[in-house]
């Protein structure tokens, strides 16, 4: 699928299949497309090249009622001069069904989101929480084949946004066969709620996998660094991958092993660890990769100390749970990390 509003081009071939009853997240940069695309999906976009299929069938041309479309937006939009429950049961009425089906889906609707108790309320009487809930609640009345969510917790403080995710995991529990499309700039909310992450840049895919996948085997530089922090080191590749999946790799005069997933990454690459994998200690029972460094940062931050050393002229980030005390800057250290932590991508990736 491919959006352009004259000369400028939105969306550029987007090629991206939603298995059913899964939670698939775009995410990427502001300006990236992902919510174009989404809009796309939902009928409030025309594709300018290529077609939007649901369960098989073209709904390029139909209009966003037509679709069977259950669409959450950030800022709620709740109708404030209904009540809770007369906002859930808009969709319904709208398809003219029968107003005991109405009722009983609505209060189906609420309990599932936990606002049972609030059908009565106004939306000015609600919090910003219980107001999402009750937008999705009003998007899932209709029974959607797809649920569409466009940066639904973006609006919400941090605590209530944990609060959040946590609620639409257990919804998805309770609806294993609802499928969903969820656009967020927030990588954490990604990797906690989807199953699957689609990665876009400048209207492109960058990357597509499982969230598991795609956090520890990333495809290219930019899908590394977006999702989730990573550290890149330049490195030599001395030797290819083996039968077991490991390349032998040089820093300096320091030797490292790392997971080479089958790319040709030539004789530069870049060496890939996460933050959380690095430690001042070994790991028991893991093939150990050795780094010498200099502290050159160092914070405390509630249970963490975020940690920054100085290797051969490149930082390394570290997390760290087990210090007593914020190291001093200049102290000499050796960090430690797994062989299969650490992964190359090609340097131009």
């Amino acid at each position: 699928m491919t959006v352009a509003y004259g000369r400028t081009v939105a969306l550029s071939s987007l090629r991206l299949a939603v298995a059913p009853g899964t939670i698939t997240a775009m995410i990427g940069p502001s300006g990236c497309g992902k919510t174009t695309a989404l809009r796309a999906v939902a009928g409030f976009v025309k594709p300018t090249e290529g077609a939007i299929r649901i369960g098989g069938a073209d709904v390029t041309g139909l209009p966003p009622h037509a679709r069977d479309l259950g669409m959450v937006v950030q800022s709620y939009a709740l109708f404030p001069h209904m009540r809770v429950e007369e906002n859930v049961a808009f969709g319904p009425s709208a398809r003219g069904q029968p107003k005991a089906e109405i009722a009983a889906r609505v209060a189906e609707c609420l309990r599932l989101v936990g606002m049972a108790a609030f059908a009565q309320r106004m939306p000015r009487e609600l919090s910003g929480g219980q107001q999402q809930r009750v937008a999705i609640a009003r998007a899932l009345a209709i029974r959607p084949r797809v649920l569409l969510l466009d940066e639904p917790l973006s609006a919400l403080d941090a605590q209530i946004r944990r609060s959040m995710l946590d609620e639409l995991a257990l919804l998805h529990k309770a609806l294993p066969s609802l499928t969903a499309l969820y656009v967020t700039h927030d990588q954490g909310e990604a990797l906690a709620l989807a199953n699957r992450i689609a990665i876009l840049r400048d209207g492109r895919l960058i990357a597509e996998d499982s969230a598991q996948a795609l956090y520890r085997s990333p495809p290219n530089r930019f899908a590394a660094e977006f999702l989730g922090n990573a550290n890149l080191l330049p490195v030599e590749v001395q030797s290819g991958a083996g039968g077991d999946g490991y390349a032998r790799v040089r820093l300096g005069a320091q030797t490292m092993l790392a997971r080479a997933p089958g790319r040709d990454l030539g004789r530069k690459a870049l060496l890939c660890v996460r933050p959380h994998h690095v430690a001042f200690r070994p790991t028991p029972g893991a093939a150990q990769n050795l780094l010498a460094g200099t502290i050159t940062a160092a914070r405390w931050q509630g249970e963490l100390h975020h940690v920054e050393v100085d290797v051969q002229g490149e930082t390394m980030r570290l997390l760290e749970t087990s210090l007593r005390a914020v190291p001093e800057r200049g102290t000499a250290v050796t960090l430690h990390f797994a062989a299969e932590d650490a992964t190359l991508l090609a340097q131009d990736g």
